[in-house]
């Protein structure tokens, strides 16, 4: 029988790739706050890093859905193998 999916990411990663990525998005978003220009140049760089920050991660899930998918139809494949290979019985002769 086939094992588990596992995932290969720890607490502790997810918490680095969390701070980063709130640490990123503060510094960007403080940036265009204290940017020496117009309201209407920070909103349109505010709706900008928006739809950046949205658009990844629509792309780092349809990325990861993606991933699950074929790793299911992999292991879909791998267990009908199994059966296939247990079923056939090597020492069977359909020639006599």
């Amino acid at each position: 029988m086939t094992s588990p999916l596992r995932t290969n990411n720890t607490q502790g990663f997810f918490v680095q790739a969390a701070l980063s990525f709130g640490v990123s998005v503060s510094a960007v978003l403080i940036g265009i706050v204290y940017l020496p220009v117009d309201r209407w140049i920070r909103a349109f760089l505010g709706i900008g890093v928006l739809y950046v920050v949205t658009s990844s991660i629509t792309l780092a899930k349809v990325v990861r859905d993606r991933q699950e998918s074929e790793a299911v139809v992999s292991r879909v494949d791998q267990a009908r193998l199994e059966k296939l290979l247990t079923d056939h019985d090597l020492f069977k002769n359909d020639l006599v």
